[in-house]
């Protein structure tokens, strides 16, 4: 309860009136470039690897069955699009965005950047977290888009290796296609995006100690973030489907 508490009092400090908007511009498109662009080649390779597995499994099935052999582009969109791009993406980032943003914010607090901050005057979770939120809830939806065009992508290729024509995938592509399910993509997207960076920052922000601490600061992000997007997987997905 006292994490949750600090948390949400953290979160509470955000909303407050930039001090220089132009500074949180530049601020919010240097984030937009470190978490979007700079995670875009693991996140593609990952997805388009992901997109191959989950086509040559269910290939795999659909050996001696009986289903049309189109159903493999259906069950690699709505799987792609629903779960693997959004999730395992986040999952990705969690990892990769979430220890180095806690590093961030751990190395100003242990040097006393942040403290010279708020003897300025400077609501300094304000400034330092607020451009890294909502650059994140900005570029994290795209990213996720180009996950899963590229999981489908992979997938593609895979089918090509059962002799399933590129025509017939793109029928399973547009088999039943629901647009809805687009939108649960950019909802999850958006959620994880924000817990993610939140909790990163969460655990940076208020880091006590040396570099040890930092450390188990970056370890606890990348941990609490992962089942923090796992559990609310689960949450929107009961709330949405």
């Amino acid at each position: 309860m006292k994490h949750v508490g600090k948390y949400l009092f953290m979160l509470s400090s955000l909303f407050s009136k930039p001090e220089k908007y132009s500074m949180y511009w530049k601020e919010i498109l240097r984030q937009m470039n470190n978490i979007g662009v700079g995670s875009l080649l693991i996140v593609g390779v990952i997805s388009i690897f992901v997109g191959a597995v989950t086509a040559i499994q269910f290939a795999y099935q659909m050996e001696g069955s009986y289903l049309p052999t189109y159903m493999l582009g259906f069950i690699v969109r709505d799987t792609m699009i629903i779960e693997l791009a959004p999730t395992l993406s986040c999952l990705v980032l969690a990892g990769k965005v979430g220890s180095n943003i806690a590093s961030e914010l751990g190395t100003m607090r242990i040097t006393e950047q942040i403290d010279a901050l708020e003897i300025m005057g400077i609501n300094s979770a304000n400034y330092l977290i607020s451009p890294k939120l909502i650059a994140s809830v900005l570029i994290v939806p795209p990213l996720i888009i180009i996950a899963a065009f590229l999981g489908i992508y992979g997938g593609f290729l895979s089918a090509q290796m059962y002799g399933i024509s590129p025509s017939i995938y793109r029928y399973g592509l547009l088999y039943l296609f629901d647009p809805f399910n687009g939108v649960i993509m950019i909802i999850k997207a958006i959620v994880f995006a924000f817990l993610i960076t939140s909790v990163a920052c969460y655990e940076g922000f208020y880091v006590k100690g040396g570099a040890i601490e930092i450390a188990k600061a970056s370890t606890r992000a990348v941990v609490h973030g992962s089942i923090l997007v796992i559990l609310f997987d689960y949450i929107l997905a009961l709330i949405l489907t």
